[in-house]
């Protein structure tokens, strides 16, 4: 691509960038450049400096050019959420919310990736970063919140002056896993695939790390069950967040031996199986909820006895299609966002199994430093978190109970 894109009509209004980092082996470089030439827009290339070791990064300089001020924001936007910043030194824009709950119209929506913003000539790293939320300064802090969370007088960062993002750039080889690039994998890449997963929960725990699942019901379905169990007395499950449906049928199975009435041992469809799900519901409100119904010894095992037993942090969110739901579930949808956000605190590992409204949900309140594995048998699945602006996301194409059971032994061994 040349260095210069020009229109041929004299342009009427230009900004000049800067980028810093690996632009060029994580293919930023080029995505900033077709960024501006989809909008319509000329860029100049002003310095370009290559980083002369692999550690080094480059640095890039140009002057973005548009016919008009619309179309220069919305490309400079763009290329802010590419890890550019508007060169000149110029601080922050801040504005005061003027109602609870509301931000300024042109406030700054932030992503998952680092983010600095300039007050008063210096750089302050936003915290509790996250994307789809706004920055507002407090105490000479910035910090991520969400629109909801926005009180009349916050001061809130506007435009994209003074903001500065740092994507998490690809690494040359994601710790071995530039062979899941593809949509699906073949069986012999899940096998090497969830041996590098397994030397990740090893390597977390090593360091003390907290380690998450975001688990659908498909986990108790596939037979995965047990060997979840087995991870959760390994020490390897430090956060379990899913909805209604996985502790259901968690319940059944432990209560009578079946999923959504098909006999777990056999595979058959048991007679008058369908109702042991209302079974399992009732006998858990009887006892006044899971943990309990642990206590009073009406749930001897399954996942969830096993995160009683073991103190695991577990936050169940309803849905409008649950049955019961159970006494545990968390039906306010703004309170369960809430607990999800607060369990994933000092989360560096997630393992999402098989629950795309969860797992997605998950991935919008991470920070994109936290690594995201993503498990399921339809590859739409796997790569809707990174289409969504989860880019950290690892992806493997298969059955969850055999990865299930291939974790297992693999962290056996």
């Amino acid at each position: 691509m040349d260095l210069h894109h020009g229109l041929l009509d004299l342009p009427t209004m230009d900004e000049i960038v800067e980028a810093e980092g690996h632009l060029i082996d994580s293919q930023l470089l080029n995505a900033m450049f077709d960024t501006v030439v989809r909008h319509d827009a000329a860029f100049e290339v002003l310095e370009f400096r290559i980083g002369r070791t692999n550690d080094e990064p480059s640095f890039v300089s140009m002057r973005v050019t548009s016919p008009d001020q619309t179309g220069l924001t919305g490309v400079l936007e763009e290329l802010v959420g590419l890890g550019c910043r508007v060169a000149g030194g110029e601080d922050a824009h801040l504005t005061p919310a003027d109602r609870d709950g509301c931000a300024p119209e042109d406030f700054y929506s932030t992503t998952n990736h680092r983010t600095s913003v300039r007050l008063r000539g210096e750089w302050l790293p936003v915290e509790h970063q996250r994307m789809d939320a706004v920055i507002v300064i407090e105490g000479g802090r910035a910090v991520c919140r969400k629109l909801r969370e926005i009180r009349a007088g916050d001061a809130i960062v506007c435009g994209i002056h003074g903001v500065k993002i740092v994507p998490e750039f690809q690494e040359r080889d994601r710790l071995g896993f530039a062979f899941m690039s593809n949509e699906i994998s073949s069986e012999r890449r899940v096998e090497v695939g969830v041996a590098r997963i397994a030397a990740m929960m090893r390597a977390a725990k090593a360091a003390g790390d907290r380690i998450a699942f975001v688990a659908g019901p498909v986990v108790v379905h596939t037979g995965g069950g047990a060997y979840f169990c087995d991870l959760i007395r390994g020490g390897y499950v430090d956060v379990l967040l899913a909805g209604n449906a996985l502790a259901v049928h968690d319940a059944e199975q432990a209560l009578y031996g079946t999923s959504l009435g098909v006999d777990m041992e056999s595979g058959r469809a048991i007679e008058g199986g369908h109702r042991h799900h209302m079974r399992a519901i009732n006998a858990i409100y009887r006892a006044g909820g899971l943990r309990p119904a642990v206590e009073k010894g009406v749930l001897t095992s399954g996942v969830m006895y096993e995160c009683i037993r073991r103190n695991v942090d577990y936050v169940l969110a309803g849905s409008i299609r649950d049955d019961g739901p159970l006494p545990d579930t968390v039906m306010n949808l703004v309170e369960a966002q809430d607990r999800y956000t607060a369990a994933l605190q000092g989360v560096k590992l997630v393992l999402v199994l098989s629950t795309m409204l969860h797992g997605i949900g998950v991935g919008n309140m991470l920070p994109a430093w936290v690594r995201l594995v993503c498990v399921d048998i339809n590859p739409a699945v796997v790569t809707k978190l990174a289409d969504r602006g989860s880019s950290q996301t690892i992806g493997i194409v298969t059955d969850v109970g055999l990865f299930l059971r291939q974790l297992a032994s693999a962290l056996h061994e």
